[in-house]
């Protein structure tokens, strides 16, 4: 029986064992974030996964990969394949495309070092804003352009430090594990100052 692998290049597959890791860490040292945090950035994140989509949308529209893009938004055709795409797109616009995700990152780190927690829930929260920027990055370009037209597409993920190509449902599913992981290890801090003092 042989390995199949989703994704290219071959160590992008490992990012289905990012959530399991984290919650088994954060299962045996909790993670203290509030409802209220958790909510805030992932209004911030959500909002951000829409700027992130329409800067796609302009990018192909001015790279002349996106038909249609002058009538209705209803009118785009955007059933090129991705990695297609990534051959027709201009160097000095791949060279912006590449800044433009090494700005994302920060943003998102960024994000998580101004919530006021510990370091170990400021990786929860960086997980969290960016698996909820990532959905919401797949479902605004679905609801403005189309696509992706299925969830099997396959998609450009990354360009950093090379190009990570896998189909859409991979980084979904590693999203909404992600989510799922800092929702079953999240304590409140009320609690964790109770555990402590109570077990401590």
């Amino acid at each position: 029986m042989s390995l199949v692998l989703v994704a290219e290049p071959w160590w992008v597959n490992l990012a289905l064992l990012v959530p399991l890791g984290a919650y088994l860490c954060w299962r045996r040292w909790s993670i203290a974030i509030t409802v209220r945090q958790l909510i805030i950035v992932g209004v911030f994140a959500s909002a951000f996964g829409f700027v992130e989509a329409t800067v796609v949308v302009y990018l192909r529209a001015a790279a002349g990969l996106l038909p249609g893009y002058q009538g209705t938004l209803a009118d785009v055709a955007a059933a090129v394949p991705q990695a297609q795409l990534l051959r027709k797109v201009p160097s000095s616009l791949l060279t912006l495309e590449v800044l433009r995700e090494a700005a994302t990152m920060l943003m998102l780190i960024s994000t998580a070092l101004l919530t006021p927690v510990k370091a170990k829930s400021r990786v929860a929260v960086f997980l969290w804003a960016f698996a909820i920027w990532d959905i919401f990055y797949y479902f605004s370009l679905w609801a403005t352009i189309g696509w992706p037209q299925s969830i099997k597409d396959g998609d450009v993920l990354f360009l950093i430090p090379e190009p990570w190509l896998a189909p859409v449902w991979f980084p979904l599913v590693v999203s909404a594990l992600t989510v799922l992981a800092v929702l079953l290890a999240r304590v409140s801090p009320q609690d964790s100052g109770f555990r402590k003092k109570a077990f401590g």
